[in-house]
């Protein structure tokens, strides 16, 4: 996805979440005892590092979340990821997808499991979401990241970036907060980071 393309996203997201009557979905309901980390990997076993890295990551969180007396709940998509947690976490783990069947990843793909992670959201089953991902930098390089994404934190635009600035403005004024407005710009959040976990292990397919 286009860095342009990332920051209107990110842009209208932040504009949105800091609007009076915001979407719980990107303010929060101002809870954080229960947490539900949404861990994506790949489905083959030929990147080993790469699945391990955000299972690492994913561990960790998880760990420092019990000790601080947090629930902690986990959504796999991927095989390779869930095989791995549900050695230590097995009881724990309320969903896995699995995508070992998709040749071509698209939009519908996450979707699906946008709603499916809405849905337990709305049914009060978790306060705050983590997604854990792979940013793709190359081919043979690629980055853990944790991104909050219930509530959504969107990254900080940058400072000179007027034409972007007046956009967060643009949309304080005119956005309504709706259902359809904010879960539109979570999916487009998610979609963004399941492409680039997935990017790599489908190439090898």
């Amino acid at each position: 996805m286009p860095k342009r393309w990332t920051a209107v996203i990110s842009n209208i997201a932040s504009a949105a979440a800091g609007s009076p009557g915001a979407p719980v979905l990107l303010a929060g309901t101002g809870r954080d005892q229960v947490h539900l980390l949404l861990v994506c990997t790949g489905e083959r076993g030929l990147s080993g590092a790469f699945n391990s890295s955000i299972v690492r990551l994913a561990r960790d969180r998880a760990f420092s979340l019990m000790n601080q007396g947090k629930e902690v709940k986990f959504f796999c998509v991927g095989r390779k990821g869930y095989e791995q947690l549900r050695r230590l976490f097995d009881k724990q783990i309320v969903e896995h997808v699995d995508l070992r069947a998709v040749r071509q990843l698209g939009f519908v793909n996450a979707e699906d499991i946008a709603k499916k992670v809405i849905a337990r959201f709305e049914a009060g089953e978790f306060d705050v979401c983590t997604l854990f991902y792979s940013r793709f930098k190359s081919v043979i390089a690629q980055i853990p990241t944790a991104q909050q994404i219930i509530p959504l934190v969107v990254e900080a635009p940058a400072a000179d970036d007027r034409p972007l600035d007046l956009l967060r403005i643009r949309v304080r004024r005119r956005m309504k907060s709706s259902p359809f407005s904010s879960r539109a710009i979570w999916r487009c959040r998610f979609f963004r980071a399941l492409l680039e976990t997935t990017r790599r292990s489908m190439a090898r397919r």
